[in-house]
């Protein structure tokens, strides 16, 4: 993460750039200076999910309890010295930087081999050096520090940003992390989470103005110094020769510095004493060698730019205007955070990337003029604004393009219809190729390309509330942000239409997002674009599917519902992109996953009724829809009448138990005796439990199930929350060690009675769960029974030789196939007799 060996370089060669200083102290003198004010520390959650996982068991699932009480730990330690913390957590992957995710998932499934390797060669967990997170880490922290009452949001952009920006905006005493990035960004200070003493609250400061002055180079340098060496944004290879030249002809090369040390130092050298001299009299490109890569490499330097904040690097001509790469960029001289931000528009394409204005400026920012074709649009920048805008004209064709006035922006835009998505989107016509290129319209925002994080909107939404956290989705979150992603310059993003029309629902949906609250919800209503990262899974072990399989026709469910996906049995709607790792996947492209149609007693209910609604009876339509997602409505008076939170583990060990055949009768009974056994365990005793050994199958179900509930998120924020979100929160109803013992004990051929830990109270409500599952698997002809009754067929696939042990929801089994799960490749599987292919 961050700038390619910046980390190491600071640690080794400028040891002064970090400091030493205690939280509690700053607070102290942050009040002084400030009275009234809390001092805030804004958090980049996923720099500390690492720090935070303190239970020493890792493999087995997660030990959840504990992990709570680490979280709850951390959060007493700040407040009890009067530290507010705000949290930020990943929302979305960049398109400009799906290439690095990629790389990392990959090195991830690589790593992953390599613990499955040592299980099965020692029968325990790898060392703390082979420390993988627990998968749903990210989404369950989320939830566990709202339930601690903390304020959470999730990001619509690159987390780092948002951070950057709330707490250079909120005057906050710094951040908490673990990211180089921080060190470039011109914000508060920068602390480091892994240097964190949580007992005295000492860490270390990573000061940018020292680092400033070792390298030379002044606080503005520093996104152009970070571009070069390579970030997320630019790829390290890029600029390889021109390190190497710099380094070649540097000067104060010292041999006891390593080889990126020199490296840095060289082109921080080149910084200030070349690009220095030309700097303002030459464009960026005439002194560098950008070559094919100068759009790229403008991005990655304008991503640092906070809102208010513009870079001396941008050769400036009169009237504000910026030449980048045949590219104009307007900026505005103010350098207050209240200003109008660049406008990127490309002569030859002419597709224009428009910015979010403040609506007080009452400024009109000219979108796109071309010379030749002699076309203009304009965009009103002022909501208020009720100016009218020209029309569109091709010289050539002397055809008008017609413009599509919207009644809340007041803004004029042409518009196309789209055969596929049945809805218009706004255009913009290349006079050369002559082809009318849809934009990317935020119908929250009704701006083309519009990035901006927390626009200003001050109305409230009814909405369903989760009473567990006493939550209210209102719209505003964050209305002092209200920049826009200003450089989204690289021809590698292309521009796409919401999948969802109606702003009202999507207004919510984002509302939900951005506060934490609901799970790949808007992210698939707004782009039709998820991913899931690693699981434990063993790539050779045959007999068990992914989960990235075995959860899809839930999620295609979702799909439908949150889409609209199917009218008379036809699919309305484009596929979604699916980025999910599994064992075989290259990740080269997208999985492309249409909606599946669902069965809701009484039919399915609109996203307005099952969102907004607060009607009593709209609850039941809720369950029935969540139900209906994963094919249990049949199963509904069984799972109502069971206790919470054994409802919600049900109806997933239902579904699992009838998608997978390899799963059997001493599998459910470790899954049930764990969760009725941990409701009696205080953390110590979870702490102090030891398996006997490490089971490499074990280890896959524990990952299994966990995946399971965060597909249950997904399922219970798409209909409305009809459970609570507490009640199947993994530290309720999973322990990853706990399941591992009571797998083991199984496998031994322990009674039921052991199981339990001879407590009779628990005997009744065992047999009661287990009836519920199997007389639900027995309605899809699926039949559990104990592994010593399996004949050949199911021997053969446990020993890897036979085909998938995959089912479908009709209850019909995929074997016979010809190959293993992990053998197919992605075009070879068929779901509800609907062939799916790779994008």
């Amino acid at each position: 993460m961050g700038v390619r060996g910046l980390q190491g370089f600071v640690a080794s060669t400028c040891p002064h750039v970090c400091t030493v200083v205690n939280l509690k102290d700053l607070a102290a003198q942050h009040r002084s200076r400030h009275p009234g004010c809390a001092p805030t520390v804004v958090v980049d959650a996923m720099c500390c999910l690492r720090y935070w996982y303190t239970p020493e068991s890792w493999v087995c699932g997660g030990q959840w309890r504990e992990y709570f009480a680490a979280l709850r730990d951390f959060v007493k330690s700040f407040t009890a010295v009067g530290i507010r913390l705000v949290f930020f957590f990943d929302g979305t992957v960049e398109q400009g930087k799906r290439g690095e995710w990629v790389r990392r998932r990959l090195k991830n499934s690589k790593e992953i081999s390599r613990i499955f390797h040592h299980i099965r060669s020692h029968r325990q967990q790898p060392g703390r050096n082979m420390f993988f997170i627990p998968s749903g880490l990210a989404l369950f922290t989320r939830f566990a520090l709202k339930a601690l009452g903390q304020e959470t949001f999730c990001s619509l952009r690159e987390a780092d940003y948002e951070v950057a920006s709330y707490g250079l905006q909120h005057n906050c005493l710094g951040i908490l992390g673990e990211d180089t990035d921080y060190l470039i960004y011109d914000t508060c200070p920068y602390f480091s989470i892994s240097e964190l003493c949580l007992e005295s609250l000492d860490t270390v400061l990573l000061c940018r103005e020292k680092l400033c002055e070792s390298l030379g180079l002044r606080r503005a340098d520093l996104p152009l110094l970070a571009c070069l060496l390579g970030n997320d944004t630019v790829p390290e290879g890029v600029f390889e020769s021109f390190r190497y030249k710099c380094l070649s002809s540097y000067t104060s090369v010292k041999e006891n510095f390593d080889k990126k040390g020199n490296v840095i130092l060289a082109v921080s050298d080149h910084i200030a004493k070349v690009l220095h001299l030309h700097q303002g009299e030459k464009k960026l490109e005439d002194i560098l060698p950008l070559g094919p890569n100068k759009a790229l490499f403008y991005k990655g330097v304008a991503s640092y730019l906070l809102p208010g904040q513009k870079s001396p690097w941008f050769f400036q001509k009169p009237k504000d205007i910026i030449t980048l790469n045949k590219q104009v960029i307007t900026v505005s001289s103010d350098p207050e955070p209240k200003q109008d931000v660049p406008v990127c528009t490309d002569p030859e394409s002419q597709q224009n990337v428009s910015m979010c204005t403040d609506p007080e400026s009452r400024q009109e920012v000219p979108m796109c003029t071309d010379p030749e074709s002699k076309q203009v649009v304009t965009m009103c920048t002022d909501s208020e604004s009720k100016q009218e805008v020209p029309m569109c004209t091709d010289p050539e064709s002397k055809q008008q393009v017609p413009m599509c006035t919207d009644p809340e922006w007041k803004q004029q835009v042409p518009m196309c219809t789209d055969p596929e998505w049945k809805q218009e989107v706004p255009v913009c016509t290349n006079p050369e190729s002559k082809q009318e290129v849809p934009l990317y319209a935020d119908p929250v925002s009704k701006q083309e390309v519009s990035m901006c994080t927390y626009p200003e909107i001050q109305e409230k939404l009814p909405v369903a509330t989760d009473s567990e956290f006493k939550l209210e989705a209102s719209v505003c979150t964050h209305p002092e942000i209200e920049q826009e992603d200003a450089m989204n310059m690289g021809p590698e993003i292309k521009q796409q239409g919401t999948m969802v029309s109606d702003t009202e629902i999507l207004k919510v949906a984002r509302t939900h997002h951005v506060q934490a609250e609901s799970y790949l919800v808007y992210s698939i209503m707004s782009s039709g674009e998820i991913e899931c990262s690693n699981t434990l899974e063993d790539e050779l072990d045959q007999a068990l599917p992914s989960q990235a399989f075995i959860y899809r026709p839930v999620r295609q469910r979702v799909y439908s519902l949150l889409l609209g996906g199917y009218a008379d049995g036809v699919s309305t709607c484009p596929a979604v992109k699916e980025w999910f790792v599994y064992p075989g996947n290259p990740l080269k492209h997208p999985d492309l996953v249409r909606p599946l149609p669902m069965t809701v007693p009484g039919g399915t209910p609109s996203l307005k009724m099952l969102w907004l609604s607060q009607e009593p009876e709209v609850q039941v339509r809720r369950l029935d829809t969540l139900l209906a997602c994963f094919n249990l409505s049949s199963s509904r008076e069984e799972l109502q009448a069971l206790e919470s939170p054994l409802a919600a583990l049900c109806c997933l060990l239902i579904y699992l138990f009838v998608q997978v055949d390899t799963l059997c009768l001493e599998d459910l009974h470790a899954f049930i005796a764990q969760a009725l056994c941990l409701q009696g365990k205080s953390t110590a005793q979870l702490v102090n439990l030891q398996p006997d050994y490490v089971n490499s199958r074990a280890v896959q179900l524990g990952s299994l199930l966990v995946r399971g509930l965060t597909t249950l998120v997904l399922v219970n924020s798409a209909c409305g929350c009809p459970w609570r979100t507490g009640e199947f929160m993994p530290w309720n109803v999973f322990d990853g060690k706990l399941f591992h013992q009571k797998y083991l004990q199984c496998e031994k051929g322990y009674s039921v009675e052991a199981l339990l830990e001879q407590n009779r109270s628990r005997l009744a409500r065992f047999h009661s769960l287990k009836a519920v599952v199997c007389k639900a698997c027995l309605r899809e002809n699926r039949r559990i029974v104990a592994r010593a009754h399996w004949g050949t067929h199911h021997t053969g696939r446990w020993g890897r030789q036979g085909s998938s042990s995959h089912r479908t929801d009709s209850g019909h089994s995929r074997s016979g196939q010809g190959q293993p799960w992990r053998d197919q490749g992605p075009g070879n599987r068929q779901y509800e007799h609907e062939q799916w292919r790779r994008y």
